[in-house]
């Protein structure tokens, strides 16, 4: 089944889930597919956790605990949120590597460094073998790209980051990472009748 594992660099969500996609890549033909989680917002017309009082502290400190409980290193860049598309062009320019995506994954959250400006990145930049970051952020290849990956974000329904596609389903957030992997693994797990019957559930309420 096709993987593709959609994600920004502003998700500290997304860099939870990392050390686990990164192992997947290692068996299996995985798509990484940086876009950027604000025009899903827009998209959507919705706020992101870090946008609404009080939500915003309690994602931040469940974050660090989870980081804490998996031994995952986790520091907060100076401001959150930020403007992670240079992070993001960077990640294309880069070649979209596993290599070059679990880099600048760490210069944010393992390192807690800015990456929300070319100057900022430069030095990431230089060691991933790109001299004129500028050039390299403003390229139409690279814009195309990252749009590109927007685009397959909307046909495949994506609603939030990190989210893995496979097979057409969709596993929202790190802490779905097991449930994918069991469906990865048992593709019909979604068959028994009380799954099934959950696609065509009536809604009993709606607000809207």
């Amino acid at each position: 089944m096709p993987i593709a594992w959609y994600f920004d660099f502003v998700s500290m969500f997304s860099w939870l889930q990392w050390p686990a996609v990164r192992e997947l890549c290692k068996t299996h033909d995985v798509s990484l597919r940086p876009m950027l989680f604000g025009a899903l917002l827009k998209q959507m017309e919705q706020r992101g956790p870090a946008e609404i009082e009080g939500k915003r502290e309690f994602t931040y400190r469940y974050a660090l605990w989870r980081a804490r409980q998996a031994n995952v290193p986790l520091k907060f860049p100076p401001t959150h949120p930020f403007n992670p598309l240079p992070a993001l062009r960077l990640c294309i320019a880069a070649g979209g590597t596993v290599e070059a995506v679990g880099s600048i994954f760490e210069w944010i959250w393992a390192h807690g460094r800015a990456a929300d400006t070319p100057e900022a990145l430069a030095p990431l930049a230089a060691s991933l073998g790109i001299i004129d970051l500028r050039a390299a952020l403003s390229a139409p290849e690279v814009k195309a790209a990252l749009q590109a990956n927007f685009e397959m974000a909307m046909q495949d329904r994506v609603f939030g980051v990190p989210t893995l596609a496979i097979g057409g389903e969709l596993f929202w957030g790190a802490d779905a990472h097991a449930f994918a992997m069991d469906f990865l693994a048992h593709p019909d797990l979604f068959a028994d009748e009380e799954m099934a019957r959950l696609g065509d559930l009536p809604i009993g309420l709606s607000r809207i």
